[in-house]
């Protein structure tokens, strides 16, 4: 006689298709939203997929508790994976390290406030209705027999191929250290519930600790010396906007054969206050690496004094101002801390991005709306910084569907590019036209509230985007530059209040050679600022500017220094 505990349920692929589909649920729904609403590429409904799998492994070792096993793990799975989703229907974006930043810089108050703001009907329907298909799932799960040898060789398989193998592999063949192997394991298992919060937590705090410890030893820095204000007490306001992945020649502000930028172009041409400089470079083509110079008194000869003296943002605080940091780009990142080290340094912060990946859409004009804001405090003297995506990859996410001018269009385009590599050069003008809009805008805005101040625009490093023969380089590489990755468009527009006090004809030094590495002196020239360490000779707009060599490079490899001006130009579609 044989009793109920010792039947032996056959094996079913149907029900092993059940428990799959149960724990991919929790992840896939809001990865699949994602993907088809063309919000982020394939990565993360594949990532999700593959590490939602590890579940498989207690229902299978003990398939007669499956239901109770999968109601456990599904109820902390369903808890973590409803928050994820009811963030991107409210937000639409993606959970992240970042979003826990922004929390936890959220006092209760306003937490309260946002969720009384969203919360709706359509949310509950939405969130119920998801409860609903998660609980007919688990109604439908039964145990997935396998026999001894093939049970444990399942799970074997499952947990060698998605966690001790890739480890292994960074490890041995990668040669990288055991924590840059765990944080790649961490970034493949992020878009998977409940991994996205207890990793998300895991690099905040990490990222958190890094973030205090280099906003500790930047407050113990001393103050510039003897530094004096020119302006006096007068009222003013001062904008630094720092563009992303835009270079000039894809600009038909710089003579580009397609109209990428016909607002810059219109205020060029209706506006003599508007200066636009021709012949500045950067001397990183990577974001973290470039502001480390251009925001402080770093460049490729010091490249570590970003550490040992004031920046930017020190300098203007020390001289009175009321300081501002408007990004779009992503905040708590391994590669975005320092971002936001100088983010920190000043007395406001809107951080509009808490994308999980930079490669998300998400469109600059997030940062109208607080520039505006920012415009209108009563501080009698305000230095606002405004940080773009601009141009970043994934290109077509930088701008609204609608913005697609160039879409299909092969005219001046370079010939051999594959239909792919066609789409890319296009979505990088389509970027360019809606970067146009945006900073034109920032301008405009800026000119209407009759400011005594300047905005000074720039971009941190260019962009390869085909333009050089044989157009197969895409991106940017120090160890093979071109020209276009250094490339980049630098602006100032001047009010006449301010022109009327500082009459500068800067138009006459449009053509000079520069780097963005010795930004801070041109800013300070600007702003009237002075003090020791400043040095005319590297200010852009002063009658004792000096051209010097434009290094290049990464400053802390042996002889990897080298002339920006002796890079070949190559055959180049539109201007040079």
């Amino acid at each position: 006689m044989t009793t109920t505990a010792q039947v032996k349920h056959p094996f079913s692929w149907s029900a092993l298709a059940w428990v799959i589909t149960y724990f991919w649920y929790f992840s896939s729904v809001l990865q699949i939203i994602i993907l088809v609403s063309g919000y982020s590429g394939t990565n993360g409904l594949r990532d999700s997929l593959l590490y939602s799998s590890l579940w498989l492994i207690p229902v299978l070792l003990f398939p007669r508790h499956t239901r109770i096993i999968a109601a456990v793990i599904g109820v902390v799975l369903w808890a973590v994976s409803v928050c994820a989703l009811a963030y991107y229907v409210i937000y639409g974006q993606e959970f992240s390290q970042s979003v826990l930043f922004v929390m936890f810089e959220t006092n209760a108050n306003e937490a309260s406030e946002y969720l009384s703001q969203y919360f709706s009907v359509k949310l509950l329907l939405i969130l119920l209705a998801y409860t609903a298909g998660a609980i007919f799932l688990w109604t439908r799960l039964r145990p997935v027999s396998l026999s001894g040898p093939w049970r444990y060789g399942v799970c074997a398989l499952v947990l060698g191929g998605l966690v001790i193998y890739p480890l292994t592999s960074s490890l041995l063949i990668k040669h990288r250290t055991p924590g840059e192997a765990l944080s790649g394991l961490g970034s493949r298992m992020e878009p998977a519930a409940p991994w996205q919060i207890i990793i998300g937590y895991a690099q905040y705090r990490s990222q958190l600790n890094n973030l205090q410890s280099l906003l500790d030893k930047n407050r113990s820095l001393p103050p510039l010396a003897n530094l004096k204000d020119s302006n006096g007490d007068a009222p003013r306001t001062l904008v630094l906007v720092i563009g992303e992945s835009t270079q000039r020649g894809r600009m038909s502000l710089y003579g580009y054969s397609r109209d990428t930028t016909p607002e810059l172009k219109a205020l060029r041409d209706s506006d003599p206050n508007l200066t636009v400089f021709n012949n500045v470079v950067t001397s990183r083509p990577y974001t973290i690496e470039i502001l480390q110079q251009a925001l402080t008194f770093a460049n490729e000869q010091h490249p570590d004094q970003y550490l040992t003296k004031p920046s930017l943002m020190n300098m203007m605080k020390q001289a009175g101002y009321k300081t501002f940091w408007i990004t779009n780009q992503q905040t708590m990142t391994a590669r975005n801390t320092m971002l936001t080290v100088f983010s920190k340094q000043t007395d406001v912060q809107y951080y509009m991005n808490q994308q999980r990946t930079q490669s998300a859409r998400e469109y600059d004009t997030n940062v109208l709306a607080p520039f505006k804001t920012v415009l209108a405090d009563p501080a009698p003297k305000k230095f606002i910084i405004v940080h773009l995506l601009g141009t970043h990859l994934k290109y077509k996410f930088r701008y609204p569907e609608n913005w697609g001018k160039f879409d299909g269009n092969h005219d001046g385009v370079p010939t051999g590019l594959s239909e792919e590599q066609q789409e890319a050069y296009n979505d990088y003008d389509n970027a360019n036209l809606f970067n146009d809009h945006v900073v034109s805008t920032l301008i405009k805005d800026f000119k209407a509230t009759d400011p005594n101040g300047f905005m000074l625009y720039f971009s941190d490093h260019g962009e390869e985007v085909y333009d050089t023969p044989p157009h197969n380089i895409q991106g940017r590489n120090e160890a093979q530059p071109t020209r276009p990755m250094y490339t980049i468009p630098f602006i100032v527009w001047t009010s006449s209040r301010w022109q009327a006090t500082h009459p500068l004809n800067m138009r006459a030094d449009a053509d000079r050679k520069y780097s963005s590495s010795e930004l801070i002196h041109t800013w300070s020239d600007l702003a009237g600022l002075r003090y020791d360490g400043f040095d005319p000779t590297r200010s852009l707009v002063n009658p004792a500017f000096q051209a010097t060599t434009r290094w290049i490079g990464n400053p802390y490899e042996k002889n990897a220094l080298h002339d920006y001006d002796t890079l070949p130009y190559g055959e180049r579609v539109g201007a040079q």
